[in-house]
């Protein structure tokens, strides 16, 4: 049976049966029942397994990406003309789903979703994310909910963790989902885009380093190998103008050489990497001239892991080539653009005819009688 039916399957079985579907799902592929929700007692408890010392560098790193997400907030923006005013305002939405991998913990993602989800001004979230043997989900998952305000986690993975989002099944349903999951996760959230809204659909990691041969080749090996470490189906390029390092015996690694920087470009915006590393003696020069990317790190000291973990940029980034229409992760995406119009007489009256002559055009009678009657 193909993913695509598997997956309708499952979410239509979880649309007909409930919360019994959903139990029995979570027993199969995760070893775990009911109850779901974890209860307070649980995320008081998680604090207290956390070492000290750790529990500073989560708090330090929430600050860091605090406060490169809080210049992002958007304000309503407004025009006045003739009496009128036009603009857009921003909504934040009102209840979002995170979706946290359990079987490999990704305690940094709930601060990469949570936080400019918290600055968007969204109140209600919901955590689901699968227990680990023990029955319970990571304690560093629960620590950064606890920070961030969230009560609503629920021991579920996979498909019946996306379906019980999407239906409202075990909880009160959400308005958009967020977060990076496997193959079977991205194909459940395709499914209940609609009924839902989905920040994106993430596939395998990628990094691209473009070098002009001057940089650290140790570095940029390091850098390479590193976003291999999450899977076999994750990619990466290295575009030079300069020697061809060895790669080892590291037969993953694709390089790529050029006699001249522009094509080397003119190559890098055709992959659209969802990370991208600019390892050159005129990185700026060539930043430029990217159009796209996930996100772009510049000069030596700003490595891709480091990105993932502590810089404070977002780590959630399109993928697959989707750069080229597609953005990182930012507050706009927890907020809804509303467009408003305020119309004095005088300038309804003024400009009327526009819309009345659009309205002939488009052969619209009654659009025109809207406009037409008004006096």
């Amino acid at each position: 049976m193909e993913m695509e039916e598997y997956v309708k399957n499952i979410l239509n079985d979880i649309k007909l049966r409930g919360t019994d579907a959903v139990s029995e799902y979570s027993v199969k592929f995760d070893g775990y029942g009911t109850p779901f929700r974890v209860p307070e007692s649980e995320i008081v408890e998680a604090k207290n397994l956390i070492p000290e010392h750790q529990k500073s560098i989560i708090e330090q790193t929430y600050k860091r990406i605090y406060e490169n997400h809080s210049i992002q907030y958007s304000n309503d923006k407004m025009r006045f003309f003739r009496g009128s005013i036009y603009g857009i305002r921003y909504t934040p939405i009102e209840r979002i789903g995170m979706y946290i991998p359990g079987k490999k913990p990704l305690p940094s993602t709930v601060m990469m979703i949570g936080i400019p989800a918290r600055i968007a001004g969204v109140k209600d979230i919901v955590i689901t994310s699968a227990p680990e043997s023990n029955g319970k989900v990571n304690p560093y998952t629960l620590y950064i909910a606890d920070i961030l305000g969230i009560r609503e986690v629920y021991r579920l993975g996979g498909i019946q963790a996306i379906g019980s989002m999407a239906y409202g099944i075990g909880m009160k349903r959400v308005d958009k989902i967020f977060g990076p999951g496997n193959s079977f996760v991205n194909e459940a959230k395709r499914q209940v885009y609609g009924i839902t809204g989905i920040d994106g659909l993430y596939g395998p990691s990628e990094v691209l380093v473009i070098s002009d041969g001057t940089g650290n080749n140790e570095y940029i090996m390091a850098d390479l190998n590193s976003q291999l470490e999450h899977g076999i189906t994750s990619k990466a390029w290295l575009l030079t103008t300069g020697e061809v390092p060895s790669t080892g015996e590291n037969g993953r690694i694709e390089i790529m050489a050029f006699k001249s920087m522009e094509e080397l470009i003119s190559k890098a915006n055709e992959i659209a990497p969802e990370h991208m590393e600019i390892q050159a003696s005129n990185p700026m020069e060539i930043f430029s001239r990217i159009k796209n990317a996930g996100a772009i790190y510049i000069g030596e000291y700003a490595p891709v892991p480091a990105g993932d973990y502590f810089l404070g940029v977002n780590h959630l980034l399109p993928t697959g080539g989707t750069s080229r229409f597609s953005s990182a992760l930012t507050v706009d995406e927890f907020m809804k653009k509303t467009s408003f119009a305020s119309v004095s007489r005088e300038d309804f009256m003024k400009d009327r005819e526009l819309g009345m002559e659009l309205a002939k055009i488009e052969g619209m009678p009654l659009h025109y009688k809207s406009m037409e009657v008004r006096s």
